[in-house]
């Protein structure tokens, strides 16, 4: 727990008053870990049963465990992410660490006996600040009921400053209860990390999903909106420019711009809507994907594919556009005269290997084409290397996850 916190919970704990809500709260949480505590003061009171309760810890770690973060959930508001299942030989131990174990053996031991001390104190100072109202029911003639300007007065004003000074006490004995729990029961710093990571890997990776699944949607609103329209919108036009015949020529001028225009439109979007998400990759899947992205390059592509494993659909898109990208890099920049593209599966992982015979040369850290490919295959843990040396060729090789 951070020393702020501690600071700021002293600020708090002073200004209560002994009647406010939160030292309740704070004095039944610390009382409730009293009972799970008896059966280890019973076994140092009784020696001879020491090792029965210590056997009888040993095995119910779990449940005590269980307990334990059920009575900081209800009676704090703290919840204390519990330990991971155990696996292989040790799984008979039960999930148990030895941080549990001291917690049960004595940290919770000691934080009970705390809280008991707590609870007599705060049993002492109510008898002692009303001692004023209770010393009537003294029998006459005893020493205190007497006196009533010596001690009992002394008594009051030690029960009032006690009072005053216990929610101090109870809150930080809560406080450390907590930050004991926490640091014993839950995952230590390194499974605390690797929980967090993994976390972070299914949030990006159901972030991914949602981007490609976003790109789906605008490639169909396209494809069977916008696209379909303007392709009416040609076909009219080509069929005006067909037909009328009687038409000033400034108007059929007109009309074959209007058609030309609309079939450049036509064009763009269809470059759109394969730039955002190819059709035939869903329908066909990544081996004819990959086979019209070689058809169409600029220069000669031999492809070779193997998919014997199936390949998760985003990871299909990103390979896709891989490919795609890193085939207009070629045509821009290598001079290459041909591309081997070889795409494989095996092991769970999506190999693609894009070689040229061009001049080489290629650094990721002097351009954004490689980056961007770079950037691209790490959105779903995917690597990429660069093979580039003087002259060339260039190799470059991605390894994508087939299942996210």
């Amino acid at each position: 727990m951070p020393s702020t916190t501690l600071r700021r919970a002293l600020v708090r704990s002073l200004r209560r008053p002994p009647w406010s809500p939160e030292v309740w709260r704070d004095v039944r949480f610390t009382a409730a870990g009293i009972p799970v505590a008896l059966p280890v003061w019973l076994a140092v009171t009784e020696s001879h049963l020491l090792f029965p309760v210590l056997a009888a810890v040993l095995v119910c770690v779990r449940p005590l465990t269980a307990v334990q973060r059920s009575r900081l959930r209800v009676l704090r508001g703290v919840e204390v992410p519990p330990l991971r299942p155990p696996e292989g030989r040790r799984a008979w131990l039960l999930g148990m660490t030895w941080r549990q174990v001291l917690y049960h053996l004595v940290a919770g031991p000691l934080l009970a006996a705390g809280a008991l001390v707590v609870l007599y104190a705060w049993a002492a100072a109510v008898v002692l600040a009303t001692v004023y109202g209770w010393i009537w029911l003294l029998p006459a003639g005893t020493e205190l009921r007497t006196g009533l300007a010596g001690e009992d007065v002394l008594l009051t004003v030690g029960g009032v400053l006690l009072l005053a000074v216990l929610p101090l006490s109870g809150t930080q004995l809560a406080w450390l209860e907590v930050w004991a729990a926490r640091r014993l029961l839950g995952p230590d710093r390194a499974e605390a990390l690797e929980r967090r990571v993994e976390e972070i890997a299914e949030s990006r990776a159901g972030l991914v999903d949602a981007v490609d699944a976003e790109r789906r949607r605008i490639e169909r609103d396209l494809h069977d909106g916008a696209q379909q329209r303007l392709t009416s919108l040609a076909m009219n036009l080509g069929l005006a420019r067909r037909t009328l015949k009687d038409v000033p020529p400034e108007v059929m001028q007109v009309i074959v711009d209007a058609h030309e225009e609309a079939q450049a439109a036509i064009d763009e979007l269809r470059d759109l809507v394969r730039g955002l998400h190819p059709a035939v990759l869903e329908d066909r899947g990544l081996d004819a994907a990959l086979s019209g992205v070689a058809a169409r390059a600029p220069l000669p592509v031999r492809l070779e594919v193997d998919l014997s494993e199936q390949v998760a659909p985003t990871v299909e898109a990103v390979a896709y556009f891989t490919v795609s990208e890193a085939l207009t890099n070629v045509a821009k920049h290598a001079r290459a005269n041909r591309v081997d593209l070889s795409v494989r599966t095996a092991g769970g992982r999506l190999s693609l290997v894009i070689s040229d015979d061009g001049v080489g040369g290629a650094d990721p850290s002097r351009g954004t084409g490689l980056t961007g490919l770079r950037k691209r295959a790490a959105s779903v843990d995917g690597t990429l290397s660069v093979l580039s040396p003087l002259g060339g060729p260039t190799t470059i090789t991605v390894e994508l996850p087939c299942v996210l």
